[in-house]
């Protein structure tokens, strides 16, 4: 029996990265999952891992910027599971320039993502959590259900060529803490990690295979990585995809019933 046994889980951009690995957690503690991935492919793959590790999972697949995607994805959940009781607002990319030569399109773009879709999502859900948490306060019932933002330590401190995901990352507290008191009386906890250097294509080496050679390209400089070990991390090194995963979970157990609003750093230690 998991901690999270019988609950349903929904989490973006789960087919790669943090979010596969936060899937993956969420549904080895007892969660049911409705898996996003924008590509079919790797949201299958995580999918049938859950599923071959005795785990349920449902597809949604799609880019979260679509305008009906948010109520989409919370219908998945509903539709197939009857419930909803945890949702990871965690897809996203970077698309870095300085400020002088950013675009229009660009801060857009990151806006939608990192923004405009956790908002949309959680606008679908939130007729379900009022209902839910009516109907249960009618019976004498408590019941908490979760919700975890992901920002950045970017969003905390800011960094340089990265006017748009800084600005959306920040934006991502503020929504948090909204959130945590509109949504309280619903039972509702609605918490944000902030994370710090994680191993994925997002901070592979750029040049490596690893950093996807996407037109919006990822990666960071090798040299970076390496003071950033040397100097910022007080750890001394990146986290994994898991360890970021587990900074979620804590948000989605039981025993964070009485937390709320709150933004935790899952850096190592590194601090802005």
């Amino acid at each position: 029996m998991g901690t999270l046994n019988g609950k349903v889980a929904i989490v973006s951009g789960a087919g790669r990265g943090i979010g596969r690995a936060v899937a993956l957690k969420l549904a080895a503690e007892g969660a049911r999952v409705v898996v996003n991935d924008r590509d079919e492919a790797p949201a299958v793959e995580t999918a049938m891992e859950i599923r071959a590790a005795g785990g349920e999972a449902e597809l949604c697949v799609g880019s979260v910027t679509d305008a009906d995607f948010g109520e989409r994805f919370v219908g998945a959940a509903v539709d197939r599971f009857g419930a909803l009781d945890i949702i990871v607002n965690n897809a996203g990319y970077t698309w870095d320039n300085v400020i002088q030569k950013m675009t229009d399109e660009q801060f857009q773009a990151i806006m939608d993502v990192h923004v405009m879709a956790p908002f949309r999502i959680l606008r679908a859900a939130s007729e379900h959590f009022r209902a839910w948490a009516k109907a249960e306060a009618k019976d004498g019932r408590e019941v908490f259900r979760k919700v975890v933002n992901v920002s950045s330590v970017v969003g905390l401190g800011g960094n340089p060529g990265q006017v748009n995901y800084a600005t959306a990352k920040a934006g991502m507290v503020g929504m948090t803490k909204t959130l945590a008191r509109e949504w309280g009386r619903y039972k509702v906890n609605v918490n944000c990690v902030a994370f710090g250097f994680i191993r994925t294509r997002m901070t592979a080496p750029i040049g490596s295979a690893a950093d996807g050679g996407e037109m919006r390209k990822a990666g960071v400089q090798p040299a970076l990585l390496e003071t950033l070990e040397r100097d910022m991390i007080p750890l001394g090194r990146l986290g994994t995809p898991e360890e970021a995963a587990g900074g979620v979970y804590l948000f989605c157990t039981p025993e964070s019933n009485y937390i709320s609003g709150q933004v935790v750093t899952v850096g190592g230690g590194i601090t802005f």
